[in-house]
């Protein structure tokens, strides 16, 4: 059987742009998304801690080192920039490896750098 588990997590990211004429996603600073082991294309959840908003989109590759965290399209229309969002990877995998999975979390600072 497979399940859904939770692969990594970027905690407390910081809205830096929220572009409504663009076709949908998130795009995500290349370093963080490393961090986090997200992939270019997979799908997360975004929820964000200002307005309890949660939308899932799908992640494009940002500027390296450059702290982007940009909501696009219509997801533009549930965050404001500077809000703070917890961006969350999941994949399928079996019951047994579940077990022993251990996510990557990531902590942010105010500035989207890596704290932990």
């Amino acid at each position: 059987m497979l399940i859904e588990m939770m692969t990594g997590k970027l905690h407390k990211a910081v809205v830096t742009d929220a572009n409504l004429n663009y076709v949908g996603s998130i795009t995500i600073d290349e370093k963080l998304m490393e961090a986090a082991d997200i992939l270019p294309g997979q799908k997360v959840q975004i929820v964000n801690n200002n307005n309890g908003a949660r939308l899932e989109t799908y992640v494009i590759k940002g500027e390296r080192n450059s702290g982007t965290i940009c909501l696009n399209g219509a997801a533009a229309r549930l965050v404001q920039p500077e809000d703070v969002v917890i961006i969350i990877a999941y994949a399928l995998m079996e019951k047994e490896e579940a077990k022993n999975f251990t996510p990557k979390v990531v902590l942010l600072d105010s500035d989207n750098n890596i704290v932990k």
